[in-house]
């Protein structure tokens, strides 16, 4: 009879790969980077963007790609709903009167036609784009400090992948 407990869903798909990871050599400072960045980086407000800035930061920076992309892909859920927010909070700080748009008008719009679209939103866009950026300015270094105990706690546990 065996009596072996089948690991959770996060137990084999975040705590597994990043102990193998840290295992491998990589420091828990550039997987902490790879995480806080994964969560900043994700919520950029450019709807379809997010894998190909996450890939070009990670690159640039040599962090860990499948850790930067799969704590990016943790924010999805949120994503969505804080492109509103960003663009909203961006007009507030420009002092721009916010512009009426719902999502699916959005969509709508986008598919008549991308460049018409891009003309009309593009400065909304940039509004967002400098909101996220002031709120990546706290949200990087609040995210690394958070989960950089917990690498290295990890990284010390010789039975992580258990």
């Amino acid at each position: 009879m065996d009596t072996q407990i089948k690991p959770s869903r996060l137990q084999r798909w975040v705590i597994r790969p990043i102990a193998n990871q840290l295992r491998q050599g990589t420091s828990p400072e550039k997987l902490a980077w790879s995480v806080s960045l994964g969560l900043t980086l994700g919520i950029f407000p450019i709807m379809g963007s997010t894998s190909l800035v996450c890939f070009i930061v990670g690159h640039l920076f040599r962090l860990n790609q499948p850790v930067l992309h799969l704590f990016k892909a943790f924010t999805y859920p949120i994503h969505l709903g804080l492109i509103l927010v960003f663009i909203r909070i961006g007009q507030h700080l420009n002092g721009v009167p916010p512009i009426p748009f719902s999502i699916p008008q959005l969509l709508t719009r986008f598919k008549e036609s991308p460049a018409q679209f891009a003309s009309d939103f593009g400065m909304a866009a940039l509004h967002g784009i400098e909101a996220w950026a002031v709120s990546a300015i706290f949200l990087i270094p609040l995210f690394y400090y958070v989960s950089l105990p917990i690498l290295r706690k990890l990284s010390r546990k010789p039975d992580a992948t258990a």
